[in-house]
């Protein structure tokens, strides 16, 4: 009598366990904008630097010896499937909040939620290993950190950073005529939207985790240049959305070229051929009308400066005349797609799309 054998069960898919992925989780950003104004004041704290007042991308506390405090969370819902790539990819999407203040990360606490009896637990540890090898990249130690039963799994960190207080850079301290530069290419809401549908094209699901993993660190290397006044990171708003910030923290008009906006190289057929997040729809009906687009722009294209980007990159906003050093710098610290995109100008915060 021959025995049988029951074929081991395949591998839970992280993304099906997920209703959204990455920083397309993130609310509605006028939603977010509601809750935080019916929030209490952060109370007469005058070492605390930068609060909740300007949609920063971290808080930032002052120290006796005129080095600031940095403090971060970012957490978030799988938007792949391999474990290892998903601990990368948070890791480094939560760190990024600190470089976006100029700032250098000195430590993290793990955020970890996994649906108990889903997720075998070799799976998990694949998922914070992924997390610890990209704070080793960074060069911090996880120092603790916290895990609950959740019904999706979540992933994340909290980021204690440190920076010298002339190198704060904060998002709401853009100057009319300031030049705007963006250092990752966008369409990464787009490629996880066909990584969830098995339709990303092969090569593309290299480029996404390339992208992603790759650490802001030029933003701390740049905020020692007096002429960079305001940084922040491109996450689940979209281009668009983060520009916003910006625009409004600054009381200006930000003028994007969208001919110049860098693109993964398959954004643009995906997003034409349909591939688009729930978040891309949710980000344009809650600040579309602030932003001004060319006659007969067409939706396609509306959507890449919508797509929710996790873990993207760097917005810097610098004087004209120092604009393509700081450019060359970016490049030469291996952001090979940075660019300049636009410009401030005096007026209305708002928006306005040209090309």
């Amino acid at each position: 009598m021959t025995q049988e054998t029951t074929p081991e069960a395949a591998p839970v898919r992280l993304t099906s366990l997920a209703h959204g992925g990455g920083c397309g989780c993130k609310l509605d950003p006028e939603v977010l904008r509601t809750l935080l104004a019916d929030q209490p004041v952060s109370g007469p704290f005058e070492r605390l630097l930068v609060g909740n007042e300007t949609a920063d991308d971290a808080a930032v506390w002052a120290l006796d010896d005129g080095t600031c405090l940095i403090a971060t969370t970012d957490f978030f819902t799988p938007m792949v499937d391999d474990p290892h790539d998903f601990g990368r990819i948070a890791a480094t999407n939560a760190i990024s909040d600190v470089y976006a203040m100029g700032g250098k990360p000195i430590l993290a606490l793990a955020i970890l939620g996994m649906p108990v009896g889903k997720i075998a637990p070799e799976i998990v540890a694949k998922i914070l290993r992924g997390g610890a090898s990209t704070c080793a990249e960074a060069g911090i130690p996880i120092a603790g950190g916290h895990s609950i039963d959740t019904p999706e799994p979540i992933y994340g960190l909290a980021v204690i950073g440190l920076c010298d207080r002339a190198r704060v850079r904060r998002n709401a301290d853009a100057k009319a005529g300031d030049v705007v530069i963006l250092t990752k290419p966008l369409g990464v809401g787009i490629y996880s939207a066909a990584i969830k549908r098995d339709a990303l094209p092969e090569g593309g699901y290299a480029e996404f985790v390339a992208t992603t993993t790759r650490l802001n660190k030029v933003g701390a290397d740049i905020a020692s240049d007096p002429e960079v006044h305001a940084m922040t990171d491109v996450t689940g708003f979209g281009l668009l959305g983060h520009g916003l910030e910006l625009a409004r923290g600054a009381g200006l008009t930000l003028v994007i070229d969208m001919a110049a906006v860098p693109l993964l190289t398959q954004a643009e057929a995906l997003v034409r051929e349909g591939f688009v997040t729930g978040a891309s729809h949710r980000n344009w009906a809650s600040f579309g009308t602030q932003v001004a687009l060319p006659t007969d722009f067409a939706e396609w294209r509306r959507h890449l400066l919508t797509d929710p980007q996790t873990s993207g990159g760097l917005l810097v906003t610098c004087a004209p005349a120092r604009a393509e050093a700081i450019l060359a710098q970016v490049r030469a610290a291996g952001f090979a797609d940075a660019a300049i995109v636009g410009r401030f100008e005096a007026g209305a915060p708002g928006i306005r799309v040209e090309g």
